[in-house]
Order: structure tokens, then C-alpha cells, then sequence
């Protein structure tokens, strides 16, 4: 699990360290350039997005936003299909 924040690091690394701190995030948090913050995106500016992501690179499921009763158990759908993904290309 990687968390990347779309703020300039020099403008924002305190803030996003107190927010990792204040929600007690327990997994890496980087900054992504406005590049790859453009393509994960897709012109959408809702967040959170979260994708899966296969052994093999390939996107098993992308999310937008979340919703407290249906996304945890599709997060554990495409985990799992994520983890039985043997690394082979498609």
C-alpha cells in the first residue's frame, strides 16, 4: 500500500506528515509529480482514488472516492483477484 499526495512536497511535506501522524496512516505516503498525478487521475479530481494492482502491473480495480458499506468488500474482491494473479502477462 503506497499513498501519493498531489501537493507541491515543498509547500506541503509538514502538513502531510501531520495528516499521516493525526489518521495514524501505517503505510508509505510519497508525493506524485502533476504528470503521474494527471494519468492516474484520469481528469477526475475526486478523492480518494485507490487502485489494485496485479504482481504483473496490470490494474485490477480502480476506485473513486469511497463509500463505507460497499467499497471494503470490493477492496477485498480485487485483493484477492490481485493475489491470485501469478505475475504472467495477459
Amino acid at each position: 500500500m503506497v499513498g501519493l499526495s498531489t501537493e507541491n512536497p515543498d509547500a506541503s511535506a509538514e502538513a502531510v506528515r501531520q495528516f499521516v501522524h493525526d489518521f495514524n496512516v501505517d503505510y508509505r505516503v510519497g508525493w506524485a509529480t502533476n504528470d503521474v498525478a494527471l494519468t492516474l487521475m484520469q481528469g477526475r479530481d475526486a478523492i480518494p482514488q485507490s487502485f489494485i494492482i496485479s504482481r504483473n502491473g496490470r490494474v485490477v480495480k480502480r476506485f473513486v472516492g469511497f463509500n463505507p458499506i460497499a467499497t471494503p468488500p470490493q477492496i477485498r474482491d480485487a485483493l484477492q483477484e490481485a493475489l491470485n494473479d501469478k505475475g504472467t502477462a495477459d
